[in-house]
């Protein structure tokens, strides 16, 4: 493998941005207005100026402003940061909240490392439509503060009984039981180890709860795993990242050693 050169431009480290483009040395990148503007009138970033890139698939490389217009500006790809790496495969399954909450949701959990986002209507969710082109955009600017090499699917909306009806036998689910039944989550997920590197999805009910009836339908899934999160009534928000969180430190990449050196000299 070609070791990338270091680039001599100046770079300011909160300057990474998502995008489409294949990324590779020497690679030319036009970015269209939206972020054109962030780095000219946000960042104020004179041509000159290094900026990170990612795409979800070449890993993280840097590349060099070399114009910046209203309308779009061009960048040349210089040398690879980091490698591209896997990721768990981990949904978040729930009932959409109100707006600021939702936003909360879909930030938090992408910097935790979910791999995609799934809406889900039950029949006590409060909530009848979801913009889901905005969870995709908190999405991308979570995955760029925190230094992911990837960003969350978002799949649209869909009522509970119909992804029940088609999923996937292979995904484990972790179903986070309000009623107070389910034994601790810690307890739980270190009984799974079996399933380590599997695919999982993470299921939060709305306001509310899910109905006797959809908490019925989950368990009789195969692979469901039934938790709960103590004593306290949290907040579908809170519980939807607490749960992430026990998911992450027992089954997740929490386990594993952070690997983000620098693959440029």
């Amino acid at each position: 493998m070609t070791t990338p050169t270091r680039s001599d431009t100046p770079c300011d480290p909160g300057i990474r941005l998502f995008v489409e483009a294949p990324l590779a040395a020497g690679q030319a990148v036009v970015l269209a207005a939206e972020q054109s503007h962030y780095l000219k009138t946000v960042m104020r970033a004179p041509a000159g100026t290094a900026v990170r890139l990612f795409n979800g698939r070449d890993g993280e490389w840097l590349a060099t402003i070399e114009s910046l217009g209203k309308k779009d500006a061009a960048l040349t790809v210089a040398g690879q940061t980091h490698r591209q790496r896997a990721e768990p495969d981990l949904w978040l399954c729930f009932a959409p909240i109100k707006k600021a909450r939702i936003d909360f949701v879909a930030q938090k959990a992408s910097e935790m490392g979910v791999s995609a986002l799934q809406p889900v209507m039950t029949r006590h969710t409060q909530v009848t439509r979801v913009n889901t082109d905005r969870l995709r955009a908190n999405a991308v600017e979570a995955a760029e503060q925190c230094a992911r090499l990837s960003v969350p699917d978002v799949f649209p909306p869909r009522k509970l009984d119909d992804l029940i009806a088609d999923w996937p036998a292979d995904r484990h689910i972790l179903l986070l039981d309000e009623t107070q039944t389910g034994i601790p989550i810690v307890d739980t997920l270190r009984r799974r180890g079996d399933a380590r590197g599997q695919p999982w999805a993470v299921f939060v009910g709305p306001e509310g709860g899910y109905a006797p009836g959809e908490l019925d339908l989950l368990r009789r899934l195969p692979n469901v795993t039934p938790v709960g999160l103590g004593g306290r009534l949290l907040r579908a928000d809170t519980a939807a990242i607490a749960a992430l969180a026990c998911w992450q430190a027992v089954l997740g990449d929490w386990t594993a050693p952070a690997d983000r050196r620098e693959t440029n000299s």
